[in-house]
């Protein structure tokens, strides 16, 4: 979260605008969190340029619960298709199963997801009712930078992609798009409110056993308030919402900017790491993620005094995920710059010290 967001909730938490109230206290069908919600909505349209016949949803459950959300809604328990991009691909194909047909129609598993299937090689079913794609894989580090166009690829299947990780992080090509969905919690709000933008006319055609506060067509129906929606988590997304639109980077502004800003911060990182015979990455460069950099110690035996210095220096959660172990930095959106030079600087020095 951005410093200048949690101090501007901070100055808000006993009294929102001059209404008495904390954001946490006040009902979701009072006027005030109207505003909230109106304007969180607006503001978000206008960042990642939504279209008009594409609808906003603020939802609940994070990105595991709409690995099942998305079949039970656009599968109609038919076959799908799953490009395998890593870990968290290959949970959304796991789980879409227990609804629907799911298929694998291409998988980078046999280079330990290490690159990107080219999107000719996919062999995509012609009766698939959507493809999944997760286009930033936090765990694995590769990153999609230009979604497919599925219909010079014969399919007419609309593309459901996982944002989670990289949403707002740089513009969405929606002529591209049927359905995007996202945990706000990488870039743009607190653990607890999920994102989806679902293009109209896939809403309507839930299968009979999805609850209907999952139905997209209920949800949106209802303007995201058929169920008590997560008040203060939309609140804060809010609040980044405007953060966002305020930020500038080489005459750029909002999501430009951002994208700007987080190639430079990538770069810098990365730049370090190929020149260095002591840190590596495994992750093909046409793919390098610019939110999740995974590297590893070339002598692994030393993780732990790495680890433990960075700790003194104040860069935390630097440990890789226990699946493929090394290193991660997460460069998200709230990551200044400053931070990825003391990464770097400190990421030396260790280097320095061990030769």
């Amino acid at each position: 979260m951005p410093a200048e967001v949690l101090q501007q909730a901070a100055a808000e938490m006993l009294d929102w605008h001059g209404s008495g109230m904390s954001v946490m206290e006040m009902s979701h069908r009072g006027q005030e969190f109207g505003v909230i919600l109106k304007n969180a909505e607006a503001d978000l349209r206008e960042l990642l340029c939504v279209p008009a016949h594409f609808r906003i949803l603020f939802m609940q459950g994070g990105g595991l619960a709409e690995n099942a959300i998305v079949p039970l809604n656009l599968s109609r328990g038919e076959t799908v298709d799953f490009v395998v991009t890593g870990s968290w691909s290959q949970k959304s194909l796991k789980e879409a199963r227990r609804y629907c047909a799911a298929r694998v129609a291409a998988s980078n598993e046999a280079d330990h997801h290490t690159s990107l299937p080219a999107p000719a090689s996919w062999q995509l079913d012609r009766g698939a009712r959507y493809v999944h794609l997760c286009s930033n894989e936090t765990i694995n580090g590769v990153e999609v930078h230009e979604l497919p166009d599925l219909k010079a690829l014969g399919s007419d299947a609309p593309l459901v992609i996982d944002f989670s990780s990289h949403v707002a992080s740089r513009p969405v090509d929606w002529s591209r798009v049927g359905l995007a969905f996202g945990g706000a919690q990488k870039n743009l709000g607190p653990a607890g409110l999920t994102l989806v933008v679902v293009r109209e006319d896939l809403l309507g055609h839930a299968l009979q056993a999805c609850p209907s506060a999952f139905d997209y067509k209920t949800v949106a129906d209802n303007h995201s308030m058929y169920n008590t929606p997560p008040t203060f988590a939309i609140y804060m997304a809010g609040l980044t919402f405007q953060w966002l639109k305020r930020q500038t980077e080489g005459g750029l502004s909002g999501v430009a900017a951002m994208e700007a800003r987080n190639i430079t911060k990538a770069q810098l990182l990365y730049d370090f790491i190929d020149q260095s015979a002591f840190y590596s990455n495994k992750v093909a460069k046409d793919c390098r993620s610019r939110m999740n950099v995974p590297f590893f110690l070339r002598d692994e035996s030393r993780n732990e005094a790495f680890l433990a210095g960075a700790k003194a220096a104040g860069l935390l959660q630097l440990k890789g995920h226990k699946s493929v172990g090394g290193m991660r930095a997460s460069l998200y959106n709230a990551m200044p710059i400053e931070g990825v030079r003391a990464l770097v600087d400190y990421m030396r020095q260790f280097e320095q010290t061990q030769v």
